[in-house]
């Protein structure tokens, strides 16, 4: 099947939401590590990823756009699979196999325009907290048996997101480039609007530049009101081309803290992200975060839940 990928203002698409906080709070799973992959091996779980990507599908097939589904593989990557047990041949198959299912289901979505299937790579620490800054050849190493899974498992492209650092995301941009494949980086910010290592977006791009190419740039696990302050309106804004927002306008260590799900105001998350779009002229896939679900999404799009 021939698809055509996100490009900055091109054709627009749907992604989908808070996959993992869905799987938990709506759903009552219990994820280990908070990884939604071993779900790909489980009836049960493979039931559920099913009718999750479905709501998605809807909302891309009443819009009229396209569809990106996007592998439940944010934490399969070596330190995070190796502490739920998988060992780094069964979290090639894990990878592998996640790309199978998100190949199948857009087989069964013939009347889908566009249907993308994207290999998701997450940090290699926690999402909400820089750590250490990684060499940039140290996370190319680390991140590459993830995206030559996702290569030879047949992803369209690849999408790190949730991304903390800079260089980390230059690392994983380097790898997906030797390996051929697309790459886009989305970047998380604070509530100031920078990356939790301090970062400005202007210099996380800069830095990704330097070690490569990018297919685009887009932000994820914030809310809308946090991103309006990493956003200028110099040039690079026009490299964003994916936004991913939080329902809840709480910090990420708020939420970390968080044991029950904050949903957020599904009408502020629409508004302020609406107040977005004019200072991003690139942006082209919109979908969600953590505390969302295909109502917010399906708000995002201008529809009521459609699932």
């Amino acid at each position: 099947m021939s698809v055509s990928l996100p490009t900055s203002g091109g054709s627009p698409f749907v992604t989908d939401g808070g996959l993992e906080t869905d799987l938990i709070y709506n759903r009552g799973f219990d994820l280990q590590e908070f990884a939604a992959f071993p779900l790909v091996y489980d009836e049960h779980g493979r039931a559920a990823l099913t009718d999750y990507y479905a709501g998605y599908a809807d909302i891309a097939r009443h819009a009229g756009v396209g569809l990106i589904l996007a592998t439940p593989t944010w934490r399969a990557n070596p330190d995070w699979a190796e502490r739920i047990g998988y060992d780094a041949r069964a979290t090639d198959r894990a990878n592998r196999d996640a790309v199978a299912l998100m190949q199948n289901l857009r087989d069964a979505w013939t009347d889908l325009p566009n249907v993308v299937v994207s290999g998701v790579i997450g940090p290699r620490g926690d999402g909400y907290v820089a750590g250490e800054r990684p060499q940039v050849d140290e996370a190319a190493d680390y991140h590459r048996a993830q995206i030559e899974s996702f290569a030879q498992g047949g992803a369209d492209l690849v999408e790190a997101i949730t991304m903390t650092t800079p260089q980390e995301a230059a690392g994983i941009v380097r790898t997906a480039n030797a390996t051929g494949l697309p790459v886009g980086i989305l970047f998380t910010v604070e509530i100031d609007g920078t990356l939790p290592d301090g970062s400005t977006l202007r210099e996380a791009i800069a830095i990704v530049d330097q070690a490569g190419e990018a297919a685009y740039f887009g932000i994820n696990c914030a809310h809308p009101t946090h991103i309006a302050r990493a956003l200028t309106d110099e040039d690079w804004a026009a490299r964003i081309v994916e936004l991913r927002p939080n329902a809840s306008n709480m910090t990420h260590e708020e939420l970390d803290a968080m044991t029950e799900l904050d949903a957020g105001d599904i009408s502020l998350v629409v508004s302020s992200l609406d107040a977005l779009r004019a200072k991003l002229p690139g942006l082209s896939v919109v979908g969600g975060c953590c505390g969302t679900d295909a109502r917010h999404v399906a708000g995002l799009w201008g529809q009521n839940h459609v699932g």
